[in-house]
């Protein structure tokens, strides 16, 4: 019995260790919510673009993100980046900066 025991905790601890490993190793950047996240954002407008994106899973199907943007849009702000994102439920946090450029 000490060995099926051994065998069962050795096949769960495998498991754990490759979906802890893909979020230590911050492995979420090819989850489709990252192409939701860059389609909500340079879709609207042709002069925006990410210049930098993390995402990161804080729960199950739950993400944050922190997004760097350069735009020549001046009126585009932060708020206005967030309430774009608002339609993604699964986006609960996110820290945004943008960056205007001419």
């Amino acid at each position: 019995m000490g060995i099926v025991g051994a065998v069962l905790v050795a096949i769960w601890a495998k498991g754990l260790i490759r979906e802890t490993g893909k979020i230590l190793l911050d492995r979420e950047m090819d989850h489709p919510v990252v192409d939701e996240i860059r389609e909500v954002i340079e879709a609207e407008n042709n002069n925006t673009r990410i210049t930098d994106l993390h995402v990161w899973r804080v729960g199950k199907n739950v993400y944050s993100c922190a997004i760097a943007i350069a735009t020549k849009d001046a009126s585009l702000t932060a708020d206005i980046i967030r309430q774009r994102l608002s339609v993604h439920e699964e986006i609960v946090h996110s820290t945004i900066e943008v960056h205007t450029v001419s």
